[in-house]
Parts: C-alpha cells; sequence; structure tokens
C-alpha cells in the first residue's frame, strides 16, 4: 500500500514540491469541511480562523500516512473533527464565559423576512451549541448526508453506535425544541 508524502514532502526535492501540491489541491478541493468543522465548533471568527490554522497544519502532518485508497473526504473529517474537539476541550472555559455576537444568527435576522423560521433556527443553532462535541461532529456528518459506514469510520465507532446515537440525537433535539 502506498503512502504518500512522508519524508519526501518535507525535504524540497521536485518529488516533495508534487507532494505539497497534491496535499494543497485536495486541501482546496475540500476545504469547506474545514469550514464546516470550524463554523461548528467556534462562534467567535477569531477562533475559527485559529482553528482552521490548526487542523490545516494537523492534516499537513498527518498527510504521509494517508492511504490514498481511501477517500480523502473521509480521512479529513476525521483529523479536522479531533482536532475540533480537542481544541473546544482546551478551550471550553473561556468559551463558556464568552458570550458573543453571533454573526451568522444576526445574518439570519436581517435576511429573513420570515420571523418564525428565523426563529427555528435560533432555536436549533441553541441545541446544537449546547450538545457535546462528539455529538456535534455526528449531527455534522448526518446532516451532511454521509452514510452510516462513513460517520462509523470517521468517529471511530461502530455502525450499530452511530445508528443508536443519531436516534437519540433526533429525540433529544424533538424534546429540547418542543420544551
Amino acid at each position: 500500500m502506498e503512502r504518500l508524502g512522508g519524508q519526501v514532502g518535507r525535504q524540497g526535492t521536485a518529488a516533495g514540491e508534487q507532494v505539497r501540491q497534491r496535499f494543497g489541491a485536495l486541501l482546496e478541493a475540500h476545504r469547506k469541511i474545514v469550514f464546516k468543522v470550524c463554523h461548528t465548533y467556534c462562534r467567535h471568527a477569531d477562533d475559527r480562523a485559529d482553528l482552521a490554522q490548526e487542523i490545516a497544519a494537523q492534516l499537513w502532518r498527518a498527510y504521509p500516512g494517508y492511504d490514498p485508497e481511501r477517500p480523502f473526504s473521509t480521512w479529513m473529517y476525521r483529523i479536522a473533527l479531533n482536532v475540533a474537539i480537542s481544541y473546544v476541550r482546551s478551550d471550553g472555559p473561556r468559551q463558556r464565559l464568552a458570550v458573543p455576537l453571533d454573526e451568522d444568527l444576526h445574518d439570519l435576522a436581517d435576511d429573513s423576512a420570515d420571523h418564525e423560521a428565523a426563529q427555528r433556527v435560533r432555536a436549533l443553532h441553541r441545541v446544537i451549541q449546547q450538545l457535546e462535541p462528539l455529538n456535534r461532529a455526528l449531527l455534522l456528518l448526518y446532516l451532511e448526508d454521509r452514510s452510516y459506514r462513513e460517520i462509523a469510520e470517521v468517529l471511530g465507532i461502530s455502525e450499530t453506535n452511530v445508528a443508536t446515537k443519531i436516534n437519540r440525537l433526533k429525540q433529544r433535539i424533538r424534546d429540547d425544541l418542543t420544551a
């Protein structure tokens, strides 16, 4: 099984330049994954930028171990979510103390003529922000229409566990939104 990168990517050779270009192209093609993960875990624009940079750096460090036989997006999600969960856990106390103006919700309120729909979206965002980091990852992947198999591979849990957790999450969200 061929692995990419390794020391070749870091030696400044022509082969290393090809690895860097290939990585850059893959990162660019899948950059929305990084943005989605950052928006799921960070409320402040500065924190999202810091997290995106940390994810990109960790992806580059892990790239020599990437198996091109497997989907890049699945590998990328796994690393991005692990970095984001670690980031939230290490930065949790500061985030709980801060109450920022949520730019996304502010934009939604300004752009939406349907006040009731905007309130439902705000309520859903509040519920999502209260979820544990692993459940947020699960919900993000589920809302992206990822298969249970992909979700299981990204999160390192069984498909049965994915199905169980998603059903529990749906019920929890329903309960929270109707409370």
